[in-house]
């Protein structure tokens, strides 16, 4: 029962952070900053502020699609954020360019949040299939169950990992707005609220991941006794 209560909290955690994360990049996102700046421009100065030049800014259709590309060197912004002038486009610029700095100074966490991708990317396509069957097949072959748990250990890691990655880009772009002026005072706390909103859903991401391990060993466990 209390593995089913903490699921239920989650998930209106989850619910919580998604509307309140919505409502504050609304807000934020009507508001200018003093400089007339693009999140594209915002991005461009922060790069080059870093000495990088060979990443590119782009534009990527969708809402909180932004995200930043190191194989073909690229930072994607969504087209609001491209394109406006607001406190929470400029947060959501630099935080993106917040992982290219740490692709450049070789970020230990981003670097093994990198080396796990095969292996989620492996574990993602077939962990449902290895789950269920594992589940049906509880009596019989339990083990199967807990191939399918392992598996879906490492998404859990890579939700783990990902958090201190997205929190310290949020680190480095709020460093980098303050120290170049962009923002200051009032508009700096806003930017820090919307980053702040945003760093919540990795952390639900990554509580959820946890509670369906849990959740799938004690079920194992259980078909043991």
């Amino acid at each position: 029962m209390g593995i089913y209560l903490i699921f239920f909290g989650l998930t209106l955690a989850s619910w919580w952070v998604q509307n309140s994360l919505s409502k504050k990049f609304s807000k934020y996102g009507r508001i200018p900053l003093s400089y007339p700046m693009s999140g594209r421009d915002v991005a461009i100065a922060m790069l080059r502020s870093h000495g990088i030049n060979d990443v590119i800014v782009t534009s990527v259709a969708g809402d909180l699609t932004d995200h930043f590309n190191p194989v073909n060197r690229t930072v994607n912004l969504s087209q609001s954020v491209y394109a406006t002038n607001s406190i929470a486009a400029a947060a959501v610029a630099a935080h993106e360019c917040g992982h290219a700095v740490q692709h450049q100074v070789g970020y230990s966490m981003l670097r093994l949040r990198s080396a796990l991708v095969p292996a989620v990317s492996f574990a993602s396509q077939w962990v449902s299939w290895v789950i269920l069957g594992g589940i049906l097949l509880l009596q019989v072959f339990p083990y199967l169950l807990l191939l399918g748990i392992a598996m879906f250990a490492v998404t859990a890691l890579f939700s783990l990992v990902t958090l201190p990655v997205e929190v310290d880009a949020s680190r480095r772009a709020m460093q980098w707005l303050e120290q170049s002026g962009i923002t200051q005072g009032e508009s700096t706390a806003m930017a820090k609220d919307a980053l702040r909103a945003a760093a919540y859903t990795y952390v639900i991401a990554a509580l959820g991941s946890l509670a369906t391990v849990i959740y799938y060993l004690l079920l194992f466990t259980g078909s043991r006794r």
